[in-house]
Formats: C-alpha cells, structure tokens, sequence
C-alpha cells in the first residue's frame, strides 16, 4: 500500500487502499459522505426545482401572477411551506459543499481555513435568514387602523 504525507503530516492512504486502511487513520470519511450527499441532494433538488417551476410558472397564470399575494397564498399551505424549506436547505448546502470542495482544490493553508470558515458562516446565516422568512411570514401582521392603508389588498377585510 503506498502511503503519502498529508498536509498535516498525517498518512494519507492511497485512494485504492483497502478500506481498513481509510478507517485506520480514524474519524469519518466526510469526502465520501459529501460525494454521497451531492449525488443524493441533486436527484431530489432535480425534483423539488421541477416542482416548484411547475407550480410557479405552469399550473397558474405564469410569471405575471407571482406577487405577493402568490406567495402569501402558497405559504399558507404547510406543504408549500416543508417543500420551500426543503429547497432552500438541499440547495444551499449542495452549493455551499460544491464551494468547499472548489476551495480544497485551489487553495492550502491559512487561506483555506479562511476561506472554509467563511463559507461555513455564510451558509449558516442564509439558512437561518431563509428558514426565519419562511416560517415567520405573515402577511397580514397585526397593525392600528391609522396604518391599514401600509397592508397589502388581500389584508382589507382583516382590519380592526
């Protein structure tokens, strides 16, 4: 089995090692857990992207019938609600996993950690952001008479 120097000085198993050798160095394989997920992750997001395409653009009135009162229709059905939020978390992470690996390829050392660290912390805050905006949404938030008018039409007959 031929072994090389790995950047942390750690052995490195050549890639048609015998698994025992990959598991002798210990831990996870997060390289093949990853390859897994993007393989996996891209099927489905073929699914949800198609779906939502359809949904958004086919099976209504077209692009000219997305407003707000579209959204706020759709997310007031809790099925649009996990499949929005399945979308955004498999998209996400696939892209933010396709940047990690773009970031081992091209970079080494200090950057890279800058680089990971970075990506980790956008990924992180946009998911959040995003899971918030979808599960917070209210289209009709409770406002003084004196501010209806700042409401959108499909808020009218909810007015105090």
């Amino acid at each position: 089995m031929t072994v090389r120097q790995g950047e942390s000085g750690r052995a490195i198993p050549a890639p048609n090692a015998p698994r025992s050798a990959i598991a002798a160095r210990g831990g996870v394989n997060w390289e093949k857990w990853g390859w897994l997920y993007m393989r996996i992750s891209g099927v489905v997001l073929v699914v949800l992207i198609f779906g939502h395409l359809f949904v958004n653009l086919v099976a209504g009135d077209g692009v000219s019938a997305i407003d707000f009162a579209f959204v706020a229709g759709k997310w007031a059905n809790p099925f649009f609600i996990v499949w929005d939020t399945a979308l955004l978390w498999l998209a996400l992470i696939h892209g933010a996993n396709g940047m990690r690996t773009i970031i081992n390829d091209y970079s080494a050392g200090r950057i890279r950690t800058v680089l990971l660290g970075s990506l980790a912390a956008a990924t992180a805050v946009l998911l959040i952001l995003g899971t918030l905006v979808i599960y917070t949404f209210d289209p009709c938030p409770p406002v003084p008479a004196d501010q209806a008018h700042l409401l959108p039409s499909i808020c009218a007959n909810l007015v105090k």
